[in-house]
């Protein structure tokens, strides 16, 4: 104990005893007037034992997209008033606010750099990496998204030149220009590893190069990661909707809070993000569930946005070791307040702090907390709208931090001894930036340090492997043999491909035999790392758990419950991917550990793996115990039940999925069906058809209902096998006569939208009686209020989650002021020549349904379009509301607003 004090002492030293005094420092003693702190504090339930203070207006700040803060307290705004659905270059900046004195006030402000579409950003001692659209300063359209850095070495607040590119095109340009950076790439944040992870959004991305000219594409969201000199890019993991930003903590948990797909299922989820897992939007998590690691929970409607993991020792306990996140929708910042169990974690979601449409979070080493609002500047960005505020504990004293750049070895690595989370890693960026050996042995021995607190030693343990790379591999091993250390050596150990080569197998099997869930977490993402076969018989012998279990047909499994028993074998089954263990899984069918073989083998597009399936099946007789024709003895009782699942296994690579190169996107509501959103045959689809088509003839009746399931449930398209029907919601359409509703007048068609809207501040109106007049007044034509039935136009379940009574209200009586994302009115133009007008409410690969005006839905191929082009204004006509007395608005506002 005496130790932690000790290191915390000196980081405090490190603090206080270097900082030169800043003679250019010119305090402003003036606060920000609009808003002021006074308004939005009467308005806002902010914690009594917090000190909030507006920091910066919309005259300087408006529509901050993203915000982060230096480790010296520089505030750096990503301003967009392109916004997520315009379309306009030259509206966007990083503005670097400065609070010289530390007093709360701001004092001076630069514009750091001029960039479109700022949706990440990350200082690092006198550097700023950007997460921004790139404009053709030709066509003046999006080309695409761009992970940036740019230097400041002279330290004037303004960028010393243009950015040097790290990846270049991380996003998709079609659906940039034709929609804007809704589903974009996002958030970025760096691990106590070194490398930077990146929020990506389900646009994907096509060809994302880094600076070694590595191309990765991917279809979907999910977290991909870059190390700070834009090398050694690769996929995290996959299967997310459109997260926007990560929270790691100082254990290199990483946490996100995601956006709702409008009322399809896939709402706002809270969920630890695992290296190597797949998530599974929107392809698995409805009807695979079995292949997905599930979300910690559904929180239903909202829209997360920045996030935050808070390490900081002068913050109150009840605030402090918690992520934080935060949501634009529900205008607050959350608390997820997360307990271990296995390798995973269970949550408890808490209210924090109130701000409009919360944009972002960050903190500086001296414990300073920042939050950015958006407040109400629309979909496509305002200069009028937008704010910056300062968050700290009440009788804070501001200590500040000293600039790492001006700071001795010795102080850094004081530095690196801190309980700040932000102040670790500020100091471990600097010394990987000054390679010397001697300072490499000292981190180590801080790692080894068995009396340092375990998140000093951790952040150690990675800043000496980063510094000396391979040559430290035998100390890594070492460490390994700690068991507070051992899943941070091994995560280490195999963290870097370039030397992946030189580490040796042992630790990671020992790995897998400690009591920890974590330590087997992370031998088993190593061994798949290493790329060493010998590895696969381990692997293999990983316990499936009774959880694994396919949801009935037409039935939703649990996709938003914890689940920490499913975490080990999952991450097997990626590692046996990885190594291409093909012909191990089909040997291991034969033995206790098929059922982990036939999980694998679902995701090996082999000709081997069909021909050994199909071997396995046929030498499985229907009531032996033994697989003959050469493969082991088979140790299941129910043989049939194991031939359905080869049968099932077969189905499940009927098909293969269609190389991604972004020229299409599955809209804001998909086809969640899967396994599959746009599958294609391969070499063995023959194979297998032929297979299939010989065992269904030789079943009798009873027998082939099953192959009518996997029909449906896989999309084989084998007409013979027939399908499962499976009831679609009944549909109500009621007849609805839209003209003549908006032409009746009474007070608010009488009313200017400012007496409306102070009316319904004192009115607080029947949500009985709104529910009435839901239907009264046609909103059902475009819009449910139930997920069960058949999904029209923009989602109205939870709308009160999403907006204030305000926004609601300007929405019925402004349809064209803000349209709901993904709702644009489409314009079809077929190849026969007719034209329809509507949303579009459903779309997979091949199909689409568009809805018109009156709600009636009409399919349409794909292929039979010969036109297709999003309008400016929404199809919801003005004036829906003229008739409606102020009372029966209000009470329409209120049984919105209740929808949650």
């Amino acid at each position: 104990m005496f130790k932690s004090h000790w290191i915390f002492l000196l980081s405090a030293l490190f603090l206080t005893c270097c900082q030169q005094e800043n003679n250019n420092c010119i305090p402003n003693t003036h606060p920000v007037s609009y808003p002021s702190t006074d308004s939005l504090a009467q308005k806002l339930n902010w914690p009594k034992d917090l000190d909030i203070n507006v920091f910066s207006g919309p005259d300087l700040t408006p529509s901050p997209a993203c915000m982060a803060v230096a480790a010296t307290g520089e505030v750096y705004v990503g301003v967009d008033m392109i916004g997520s659905l315009g379309k306009e270059m030259g509206k966007g900046s990083i503005e670097r606010l400065v609070d010289c004195n530390h007093d709360g006030i701001m004092d001076t402000h630069t514009q750091f750099a001029v960039l479109d579409d700022p949706r990440g950003i990350l200082p690092l001692g006198d550097q700023v990496f950007v997460l921004h659209t790139r404009f053709s300063p030709e066509t003046k359209k999006a080309e695409n998204m761009d992970l940036v850095v740019l230097d400041d070495k002279n330290r004037d607040g303004i960028a010393d030149g243009p950015p040097m590119v790290l990846i270049e095109n991380i996003s998709n340009s079609k659906y940039l220009q034709e929609r804007g950076t809704d589903h974009a790439t996002n958030g970025i944040q760096m691990g106590i590893d070194g490398w930077i992870y990146i929020a990506v959004g389900d646009f994907g991305f096509h060809n994302a190069t880094d600076r070694e000219g590595t191309k990765l594409t991917q279809l979907g969201g999910g977290i991909v990661r870059v190390r700070p000199d834009g090398t050694e890019m690769e996929v995290y993991n996959h299967g997310m909707r459109n997260i926007y930003d990560v929270a790691i903590d100082p254990f290199m948990n990483i946490f996100t809070r995601g956006n709702t797909n409008d009322g399809g299922g896939w709402n706002v989820r809270f969920t630890h993000q695992i290296q190597s897992a797949e998530y599974g939007y929107p392809m698995l998590f409805k009807n695979f569930t079995d292949e997905i690691i599930p979300a910690l929970i559904d929180v239903g409607g909202g829209s997360g946005t920045g996030a935050l993991y808070m390490d900081d020792p002068r913050w109150p306990e009840k605030y402090n070791h918690v992520p934080l996140m935060s949501d634009w929708g529900r205008n607050l910042l959350y608390t997820h307040r997360v307990k271990d169990t296995g390798a995973s974690f269970t949550q408890n979601e808490e209210e924090f702090i109130q701000l409009p449409q919360i944009t972002d979070v960050d903190i500086d080493a001296a414990g300073a907390m920042y939050l950015s609002s958006w407040d109400g500047a629309g979909y496509s960005g305002s200069p009028e709208k937008g704010y910056v505020v300062r968050v700290v504990p009440k009788n804070f004293e501001y200590t500040p931090f000293h600039n790492v750049k001006e700071a001795k070895d010795k102080q850094l690595m004081e530095a690196l001894g801190s309980l700040s989370a932000k102040a670790r890693l500020s100091a471990q960026y600097e010394l990987l930036q000054r390679p010397n050996d001697n300072t490499a042995q000292e981190v180590l021995k801080m790692a080894e340090d068995r009396q340092l607190p375990i998140e000093v030693r951790i952040a150690s343990l990675f800043t000496y492997a980063q510094m000396s790379g391979k040559d430290g591999i035998d100390n890594l091993v070492q460490l390994s043999n700690d068991p507070k250390l051992q899943e941070f050596a091994l995560r280490a150990l195999s963290d870097r491909e370039e030397w992946v080569k030189h580490v040796p197998l042992d630790p990671f099997l020992k790995g897998t035999k400690s009591p920890s869930d974590w330590v087997k977490a992370a031998a088993i993402i190593g061994m798949g790392r290493l790329g060493k076969p010998e590895a696969i018989n381990t692997l293999l012998q990983i316990g499936v758990p009774s959880s694994f279990k396919a949801p009935e047909m037409g039935t939703e499994g649990p996709h938003a419950t914890p689940n920490s028993d499913i975490v080990l074998p999952h991450l097997a089954v990626k590692a046996l991917v990885r190594l291409n263990a093909v012909d191990a899984c089909v040997n291991a069918l034969g033995t206790e550990n098929r059922d982990l073989a036939l999980w694998a083998l679902r995701y090996m597009h082999d000709p081997t793996a069909v021909y050994g399936l199909i071997a396995a099946y046929k030498n499985t007789g229907d009531n032996l115990n033994s697989v003959e024709g050469g493969v082991s003895t088979l140790k299941n009782k129910n043989a049939s039940e194991f031939k359905n699942k080869i049968m099932n296994t077969l189905a499940r690579i009927y098909h293969m999925e269609a190389p991604y190169d972004t020229s299409w996107w599955w809209s804001t509501r998909p086809d969640t069906h899967g396994p599959y959103y746009k599958a294609i045959d391969w070499a063995a689809t023959p194979t297998i058809r032929s297979f299939m088509m010989e065992e269904w003839k030789k079943a009798d009746r009873s027998e082939r209902k099953s192959y009518a399931e996997m029909n449906s449930k896989y999309r084989l398209g084998i007409d013979a096998f027939g399908t499962v029907d499976i009831k679609p919601p009944k549909e109500d359409i009621p007849v609805v006569d839209l003209e003549k509703i908006k032409n009746e007048k009474g007070q608010v068609g009488k009313s200017s939208i400012e007496d409306v809207m102070l009316a319904l501040d004192q009115i607080k109106g029947d949500p009985k009686k709104g529910e009435e007049l839901f239907k009264k007044q046609g909103c059902v034509a475009c819009h449910n209020i139930n997920k069960g039935e058949v999904m029209k136009g923009p989602f109205m379940g939870q709308i009160g989650s999403i907006m204030n009574r305000h926004q609601i209200a300007e929405s019925i009586l402004k349809p064209n002021a803000s349209i709901s994302q993904g709702f644009s009115t489409v314009q079809i133009h077929t190849k026969n020549g007719e034209d329809y007008m509507g949303f579009v409410t459903e779309e997979s690969a091949n199909d689409l349904t568009v809805r018109d005006i009156s709600g009636t839905a009409t399919p349409l191929k794909k292929s039979d379009i010969e036109s297709r082009k999003e309008l400016e204004t929404s199809m919801m006509p003005s004036g829906l509301a003229n008739s409606l007395s102020y009372e029966e608005f209000a009470s329409l506002v209120t049984y919105l607003k209740q929808q949650k």
